[in-house]
Formats: structure tokens, C-alpha cells, sequence
């Protein structure tokens, strides 16, 4: 392997231009306009160094949140892929949108919505789609983005795969006649090859970003860059393994479904069961959950190397100074607590999400606690680059909270789920998590939930029962009646 191509595997692109491995560039023309460059990752919970993670290996992704504004508490409005990245892209709320699955894209729900990516647009910027933005890659095709959608191309086969092995094991569409469903290329859970960074498809999506800067760099761009690790199936190249001792791997305390919470409240996890060697019911062995928190690890430090290789090129092309950058992770996820996995529930492991924004003139290494949204990010970015937020939006400017990270902020941040007839509205203040379950036609209350993060943070029993909390209740039930419009800053 020469020199070159070393340092392309390994995703040093700084080092590398300071060796000359790669030319150094012109200065990129003036513009007025701050560039934008918007990195999706999916499946993304908390699970970074810079949000106190000391098992996880996240050091360029820390390096960002040290060079602007980490948000401690950010909140996703529905934790799923589709619902979720759709509230986040047209800035309004599921029972706003109305996709609540995987199944309905944003443009057939809401043909005429000013989206964020049209907004910037239709302001002159050149706007760009690279992997996983929206859940349905054809969103915003001819309307929002200047070129369509682009999606990675290689030589793995279903999901990722790379070996013989996993590839010998990928399911194949049911045969005509028999029953069953098609798994869509489905196969084991996790994957190690021994392949350079650029043989999976995230590495594609990487080289492709890399590229895109380079091409973009004399104009306004809206870059977004949709990596879609950590997301099942769990394949990254070995080296991401290697650099964990699976024998320091901890199972999670809470392996008991929190008590007193109604059933539905809960999930059978089967989006993961889907995969070859996963049980069909039941929880996993341990030796199956160690394995699979290793592959989960393996694949978040194989995304932070592709994170620091398009943010080292940033900085070789000079554009970190007029370049907002926004990070966010769709949802959470469960990684083998109340010995459930995936996301899919309104519980703080599912809606709590990783979100750093860095802005230029607004000063680094800032940390906040206060309550955002993924609605938030819409009107927060549009602010940034001087541009109006349009009126639909049901998130609030986060601009603010960079200037003063301490300041007084929502009272509340609004989360939801479906359970086929049932909704269940989940509403997160600084002390408590309050849900209702309530009838799709009606509105009825069929069961309530809350769990004090004072005492238990880790949401291990609803205590909405508990007479000594009855005024609690009362309050909070009070307070999701007013819902988001009420929660809103003052002043």
C-alpha cells in the first residue's frame, strides 16, 4: 500500500494535505452567505466521549462539539427514522405532517411544504443530498434539492455485506406461493470484514462528501451528509472492532421492563429480529448482547473517523470560518436495557439524541442543558444564514441559547408514539417524564406514565400511580394540554 492510499483508509485527509498527498487549494471566493454543512447519522443515541461515554472511541466528533455548542438534552419528536427526519426537514410536528411510519414520504403527506432544504434553495444555495437525509430518498427530488438524492453504490450485497459468510446467509424473497415475507437483503446482524474504510457504504458516502466540497467551494452550499451507521446490521471494517476489548464490555443494569408500565408502553424489538441468528422471541444471551453492543460500538467509531474526514477537508479547503455545521443522530436507541433493543418507544433512551452545532462568531467549547427539539434545528439554521423562517414551523430558534447557553429556556420538550389506536404523547421537563396513552378517536386517557429523573434516571418505574404524586400528575397533565405553545421560551 503506498503512502496515498494509506492515508485515504485511514481517513487522515489533514495530515495528508499537510504531507502534499493531496494539493493544497485556492482560497474559496468571498461570500456573505455562511455555508451549511447538515450530517445526519442514524440510530445515533448519546453514545459519544463528549457526552461523558468513556467506553466509547468518538474523538473527531468530540473535537466538534469542542469547537461549538453541545446539546445535553435534545429531543427527537417521534423515535423512528421516517416520522422523526420528516418533522426535522419541514420544521412541524407529527400530528402536524402525519407520518407516524416508515411508509409515507414527505412530499405525498405534504406536497406544498416549504422544506428546509427548498428554503435555502429558493435562497440561492446550492443544495445537496448524499446518503440517508430523508427517509424516502425521492423527498424533495426537483423541489429542494439542486441535483436528486445521492445513494452510495458498491460491491457489498444486501444490507452491507461484504464477507462470504454473511452473504451465504442473506435471505431471499419469499417463493411465489409459500409464505412469509421478503427481508430485503437481510442477513446476520453484524459484520467484521477486514476491508479498508471505503468498501462499506458509508465510506462511499464519505469519499463522495469529500468530493462535493471540493466542487462546492466557491459558491453557498447546503451540504447533508446521511451516514447510516450505527443502524443495523452492525458491519464496519475490523479495525473499528479491534479497538474495543469485548471482555471490558458491561451489559446494562436495567434488564427489567420498568415497572408498572402499561405493555404497550413497551416494544418486542422486532426490527431487530429480523436478522439471521437473532432469538424470534425471548431476550438475548448475554454473549449475544456483549457481541452486539461491540458491533454497535465498532460501528459509532467507524462513523466518527468518516465524520473527521469530511470535516478535516473542510478545513483544508479553508471553509470552517463561513460553515455552519449541525450534527445530529435521528433517535435513540436501546442497546439491551429493560433487555430490549432498537428504538421505537417514548422512553428518554429512545427520544434523547446527540445534537452539536457549531456556528461561525458564536464561541466554542459551550455546553447547554436546556430542553430543544429536532423542530428547533429548521428555524435555528435559518436564522444563521439571514434567512426567514417560514411560518409553518413549530420549533423555536436555537440561536439564542449559543450566545447564552445558560439562559432560560422551553419548559418542555414533546415526544410521541403510536400503538395502533392509541397515541402515546410523551413530554420531557428538566426533572420528569410525563406520557399519556391516549385513543387515536377521542382522546381518552387509557394510561399514564411518569418517571422522576431526580431519583430515577434511568426510568426503571412508573410512579404515576403513587397517591404522593397525584398533584404531580395533575400539573403535568395540565401542562401537555397547553402542549408545545405553551412550553415556548418566554421573551
Amino acid at each position: 500500500m503506498n503512502r496515498r492510499e494509506f492515508l485515504r483508509q485511514t481517513g487522515c485527509g489533514a495530515v495528508a494535505a499537510a504531507l502534499g498527498a493531496v494539493p493544497a487549494p485556492a482560497a474559496p471566493a468571498k461570500t456573505n452567505k455562511p455555508n451549511v454543512l447538515f450530517i445526519a447519522v442514524d440510530d445515533l443515541r448519546p453514545q459519544l466521549g463528549c457526552y461523558g461515554q468513556k467506553q466509547i472511541i468518538s474523538p473527531n466528533i468530540d473535537a466538534l462539539a469542542a469547537r461549538g455548542t453541545l446539546f445535553d438534552r435534545a429531543y427527537c419528536q417521534q423515535a423512528v427514522c421516517a416520522p422523526s427526519r420528516a418533522s426535522l426537514m419541514t420544521g412541524c410536528r407529527p400530528d402536524t405532517t402525519k407520518i407516524y411510519d416508515l411508509n409515507t414520504p414527505v412530499r405525498k403527506a405534504m406536497p406544498n411544504v416549504l422544506s428546509m432544504p427548498q428554503l435555502f434553495k429558493d435562497n440561492g444555495y446550492t443544495t445537496v443530498s448524499l446518503g440517508k437525509i430523508y427517509h424516502h430518498r425521492s423527498d424533495d427530488n426537483r423541489i429542494g434539492w439542486s441535483v436528486p438524492a445521492w445513494s452510495p453504490r458498491g460491491t457489498w450485497q444486501g444490507r452491507g455485506y461484504l464477507t462470504a459468510a454473511a452473504q451465504k446467509q442473506i435471505l431471499k424473497p419469499t417463493p411465489k406461493g409459500k409464505t412469509g415475507r421478503f427481508r430485503r437483503g437481510l442477513g446476520p446482524a453484524y459484520e467484521s470484514a477486514d476491508v479498508a474504510d471505503g468498501a462499506y457504504p458509508d465510506g462511499v458516502v464519505c469519499d463522495k462528501a469529500v468530493a462535493e466540497l471540493r466542487r462546492l467551494k466557491d459558491k453557498p452550499f447546503f451540504l447533508a451528509v446521511g451516514f447510516v451507521k450505527p443502524h443495523l446490521p452492525f458491519n464496519a471494517p475490523k479495525r473499528y472492532w479491534d479497538k474495543y476489548d469485548r471482555g471490558k464490555i458491561t451489559l446494562p443494569a436495567n434488564r427489567d421492563a420498568p415497572k408498572n408500565a402499561p405493555s404497550f408502553a413497551m416494544t418486542s424489538w422486532g426490527e431487530m429480529r429480523q436478522y439471521v441468528g437473532i432469538p424470534k422471541k425471548g431476550r438475548a444471551s448475554d454473549d449475544l448482547a456483549r457481541t452486539l453492543i461491540h458491533g454497535y460500538y465498532a460501528c459509532v467509531s467507524y462513523t466518527d473517523a468518516l465524520v473527521g474526514r469530511v470535516l478535516a477537508e473542510l478545513d483544508r479547503l479553508g471553509l470552517r470560518d463561513n460553515t455552519v455545521i449541525i450534527l445530529w443522530g435521528d433517535h435513540g436507541w436501546k442497546l439491551g436495557e429493560y433487555s430490549s433493543w432498537c428504538k421505537h418507544t417514548n422512553f428518554e433512551l429512545d427520544t434523547h439524541v446527540p445534537m452539536i452545532l457549531a456556528a461561525p462568531g458564536h464561541k466554542p467549547k459551550q455546553r447547554t442543558d436546556a430542553l430543544v427539539e429536532f423542530v428547533d434545528i429548521y428555524p435555528t439554521l435559518a436564522e444563521l444564514c439571514g434567512l426567514k423562517t417560514p411560518a409553518h414551523c413549530e420549533g423555536t430558534s436555537m440561536v439564542p441559547l449559543l450566545r447564552d447557553p445558560k439562559r432560560p429556556w422551553k419548559a418542555a420538550a414533546f415526544s410521541q408514539y403510536p400503538r395502533g389506536r392509541i397515541m402515546g404523547y410523551s413530554m420531557r421537563t428538566p426533572r420528569y417524564r410525563y406520557t399519556e396513552w391516549r385513543q387515536r378517536r377521542g382522546g381518552q386517557v387509557v394510561a399514564r406514565e411518569l418517571y422522576d429523573h431526580k431519583i430515577d434516571p434511568g426510568e426503571n418505574t412508573n410512579v404515576a400511580g403513587n397517591p404522593a404524586n397525584a398533584d404531580t400528575v395533575k400539573a403535568l397533565a395540565e401542562m401537555m394540554k397547553k402542549g408545545w405553545r405553551g412550553a415556548r421560551p418566554k421573551g
